[in-house]
């Protein structure tokens, strides 16, 4: 039962990250640079595809996969306080005071 728990993340991940994917390539105002596809796509890709991996290989192997789920959980919290951090900076560095309050806000 937790190996198909874990599988459904695993796949609403990958699922995730395919769209973020597809908006990155879309956004025509901001070039993504190395930094941004490693961080917002790559790594979030490897994390979840290992999930899915480890969730699979659960039944089988009892010691390994779980291994990779905490190395997986690792990995997402790096890549949280990466992107966390990244998006504070652009914020406070690059935007202008008075649109501050708006992009805070988000898309109407």
């Amino acid at each position: 039962m937790a190996g198909l728990a874990l599988a459904a993340c695993g796949c609403a991940g990958v699922g995730y990250v395919t769209v973020v994917l597809g908006r990155v390539r879309r956004e025509r105002e901001y070039q993504a640079v190395l930094e941004d596809w490693i961080w917002h796509t790559a790594l979030p890709l490897i994390a979840y595809a290992a999930l899915l991996i480890a969730a699979v290989s659960l039944r089988r192997y009892s010691l390994m996969p779980l291994f990779v789920i905490a190395a997986m959980a690792l990995l997402l919290l790096f890549v949280g306080i990466h992107n966390a951090w990244d998006t504070v900076t652009y914020v406070a560095v690059e935007i202008e005071p008075g649109q501050k309050s708006d992009a805070l806000r988000g898309p109407s």
